[in-house]
């Protein structure tokens, strides 16, 4: 588990390209304090396990389900990359609950100053913008942040000079893609309420425009015999 509150800028210092997966070489400084072989280390935001340690870089490996979910194959030797370990149970709990389990990537449609902040407004399918709600959380390439503004097909964060100056978000331009992790309050929550699959996936909606829900199991009585 992690929080979103990225710990460092770390850089690519080589990648390993297997038939369909690869290996990344990740340099850093500050998470090599207390690492170890098999702790788990969020990479712009995906959850990955360090194989070897080695001075100030560490292996982890990528499968195809990996590359084909996140942003991580377009990454390249030089790529700065948010690093983030794993939550300690004595830690302070700063961002929000982050699993380190991409959900999607999205795409920078705007990047807009206003004063000393930054706007950055993000498009994604609706696979990933129905759990979006405005003043909720979002995990972007692993950092927790809040969404400002939401329409149907965009949601818009607006960003501090400390998480620009932290973070690889400052070095992002228009057109760039993103890591994606919706709150997994909500991914609970829609599971608990029913939403079918199939309505999800293609957005059916009702003559209200509301999107149609099966049945859900949720009940009092279900509530009880759950220990609820």
């Amino acid at each position: 588990m992690f929080t979103g509150i990225v710990e460092e800028k770390g850089r690519i210092k080589g990648i390993r390209p297997g038939a369909k997966s690869c290996i990344l070489i990740i340099e850093g400084s500050r998470i090599f304090q207390d690492l170890r072989i098999g702790d788990s280390v969020a990479v712009n935001g995906v959850c990955l396990t360090a194989t070897s340690i080695q001075g100030n870089t560490f292996t982890a490996d990528v499968m195809r389900e990996t590359l084909s979910r996140s942003s991580l194959g377009s990454l390249h030797a030089g790529s700065h990359v948010n690093l983030e370990r794993a939550m300690a149970a004595n830690g302070r709990f700063g961002g929000h609950i982050v699993s380190g389990h991409i959900d999607g990537t999205g795409q920078i449609l705007r990047i807009e100053k206003d004063d000393n902040a930054v706007w950055y407004t993000i498009g994604a399918d609706h696979s990933i913008m129905h759990l979006i709600v405005e003043k909720g959380s979002i995990a972007i390439d692993g950092i927790s942040l809040t969404v400002a503004a939401v329409t149907s097909d965009t949601f818009s964060v607006s960003i501090i000079p400390h998480t620009a100056s932290e973070t690889i978000l400052s070095e992002k331009k228009v057109g760039d893609i993103v890591n994606l992790e919706n709150d997994v309050v909500g991914k609970y929550v829609e599971k608990l309420l029913g939403l079918a699959p199939e309505d999800r996936k293609n957005g059916q909606k009702d003559r209200t425009g509301v999107e149609k829900r099966t049945e859900s199991k949720l009940s009092l009585e279900w509530l009880a015999e759950n220990g609820f």
